[in-house]
């Protein structure tokens, strides 16, 4: 899983507000597009001066100006200034390690969630901050990287549908509600992963299988700190007082909620799974070495009586009458096997082989 290190210490000693991804500074190209519409209305671009913005924030229209990279912090600062966005906020947007919550601030409400995306080429989830500024008649989403899990909500603005004839509060929820949806994909391809490995677990647990559980456990408990805040989170938005999120809204944050704990079940049933494949993995680990002790111990039965035959013609004494006789050595040979395959039966019978 990617991003699991964390960087807070970085962030020591900065003053309140600093804008730097985790406490380091850059100046790198971001991608900023925007969405207005209304229900006759509909206009698409991609900006390249953070100033094309600013007429959007006086408009009754609806407008939705994504910010793709947090790699330019002036960019961010200016736009959060026209939009008369708190510098602590904007501090909250480029702390990349912020849990998910949510803030009412009256003018505009803040939310800051996480996006989960499982890599199949290095089958890893790769986990991304995300935050949004709801205001009355615009959203300002910020995300970490350029890429993102929005196009679906991008398709039905263009197509006229529902979502065109609603405010920024729909909006919010279509965009919760995809970073949502995209969690169960993750969960599908866990699923095949912990089934995967629990049947490697039965069949033939080596070291490498450890490692894999133990990789396992660490992104479980990542997963864990990015869905459970988010839980609370889309909780709170339904239960806000806000004038921005509107009585016809909640009713579909509900459904985003019942989505998250349906989520959260999963999660912790996958939690349940992999702290139980290490009884797993050391009861194959005890099954195989006692499969290979009961092997020495079935050959070192068999060879007590053999080296005791052995032994006993090998003391050589002159009045030992087996010694002068033309078939002894012969003899001795079948008595010896005679007592293997008598062992061998007898073992069979017990079931021990």
């Amino acid at each position: 899983m990617s991003h699991h290190r964390h960087v807070l210490s970085k962030r020591l000693g900065l003053p309140p507000g600093t804008l730097h991804v985790n406490g380091e500074p850059a100046d790198l190209p971001v991608l900023i597009t925007v969405f207005d519409y209304d229900a006759i209305h509909f206009e698409e671009k991609t900006v390249d001066k953070i100033s094309e913005c600013f007429p959007f924030r006086d408009t009754e229209t609806v407008t939705w100006i994504n910010v793709d990279g947090l790699g330019n912090p002036k960019h961010i600062e200016d736009l959060g200034r026209c939009f008369s966005i708190h510098p602590l906020i904007l501090e909250d947007i480029f702390n990349t390690q912020q849990r998910p919550k949510m803030e009412d601030l009256d003018q505009y409400i803040y939310l800051n969630l996480k996006v989960l995306t499982y890599l199949n080429t290095k089958q890893e989830i790769k986990i991304e901050h995300i935050s949004m500024v709801i205001g009355p008649n615009f959203l300002i989403s910020f995300q970490e990287d350029i890429g993102d899990v929005f196009d679906p909500v991008r398709e039905r603005i263009r197509k006229d549908g529902r979502i065109r004839k609603y405010g920024t509060d729909y909006l919010a929820y279509a965009l919760i509600d995809g970073i949502v949806d995209n969690y169960f994909t993750v969960m599908e391809n866990l699923d095949k992963q912990v089934e995967d490995l629990e049947e490697e677990l039965v069949i033939n647990p080596t070291q490498d299988s450890l490692q894999k559980i133990n990789r396992l456990k660490k992104d479980m408990i990542f997963l864990r700190k990015s869905v459970w805040p988010l839980r609370e989170m889309i909780n709170n938005l339904e239960r806000t007082e806000s004038k921005l999120i509107k009585e016809s809204t909640k009713i579909y944050l509900r459904d985003v909620y019942d989505h998250t704990i349906q989520v959260i079940d999963t999660l912790e049933t996958f939690r349940d799974m992999v702290s139980g494949m290490i009884d797993i993995y050391l009861s194959g680990l005890s099954y195989k070495m006692n499969e290979i002790m009961k092997v020495l111990t079935l050959i070192a039965t068999i060879f007590i009586p053999l080296t005791f035959v052995v032994g006993l013609y090998g003391m050589n004494f002159k009045n030992m009458p087996e010694i002068e006789w033309e078939f002894g050595y012969y003899s001795v040979l079948i008595v010896m096997v005679i007592m293997v395959l008598g062992m061998l039966t007898y073992f069979r019978k017990k079931k021990w082989i």
